[in-house]
C-alpha cells in the first residue's frame, strides 16, 4: 500500500472522501486505527462501516439457511426427483451453516429469526418456481427446528 494513498491529507473532510473514494477512505481508516491517531478517524462512518459487517454475517447465515431449507423441502415435496446433487448441497450447506456460527457465535440468539426469514424465502422460492398449484403445498412457517434442520440424520419425508 502506497504511503501517498493512506496519508491524510491535512485540509481534506473526512465525508467527502467516504463519498467521493471508498478504498482511500477505507485504507486511511485502517491505517488511523493502526496507528492510534483518533484525531484522523471518521467515526460516524466507521460505525456505520462495523455495523454493515454484523449484517453481512446474518445475511451470510440466512442465505445458507435458505438453501439449506429449500432442498429440505425440495426432498421432501419433490420425492420423484430427489437425487445426490441434493443431497449433496444439503450437506454442504450443514457444513458451512455450523462453521460460519463456530466463527460468528453472538449469531446463535437469532437463528430462529433467521430461521423463519429462510424459510419463507425458500417457500416462496420452491412453490413459484418447482411447485404446481395442483401439487401439495409446503406450510407457510417452517415445519422443522433449526436442530431438525442441521441433523444430518434428518431427511424431510
Amino acid at each position: 500500500m502506497a504511503n501517498d494513498l493512506v496519508s491524510p491529507e491535512p485540509t481534506e473532510d473526512k465525508q467527502s472522501l467516504y463519498e467521493r473514494d471508498y478504498y482511500t477512505w477505507a485504507l486511511r481508516q485502517a491505517r488511523a486505527l493502526k496507528e492510534h491517531r483518533l484525531e484522523e478517524l471518521d467515526w460516524e462512518n466507521l460505525a456505520d462501516e462495523v455495523e454493515g459487517l454484523a449484517k453481512t454475517e446474518r445475511r451470510e447465515l440466512r442465505s445458507r439457511l435458505e438453501v439449506l431449507l429449500e432442498h429440505l423441502l425440495k426432498w421432501q415435496f419433490q420425492a420423484t426427483r430427489r437425487s445426490r446433487s441434493g443431497r449433496a448441497t444439503i450437506a454442504v450447506q450443514l457444513l458451512k451453516i455450523r462453521e460460519h456460527l463456530d466463527e460468528n457465535p453472538g449469531l446463535k440468539p437469532s437463528v430462529p429469526d433467521v430461521l423463519a426469514q429462510a424459510y419463507k424465502a425458500a417457500r416462496v422460492d420452491l412453490t413459484t418456481r418447482f411447485l404446481r398449484s395442483s401439487q401439495p403445498q409446503p406450510p407457510d412457517s417452517c415445519p422443522w427446528t433449526f436442530e431438525q434442520a442441521m441433523d444430518e440424520q434428518f431427511w424431510a419425508e
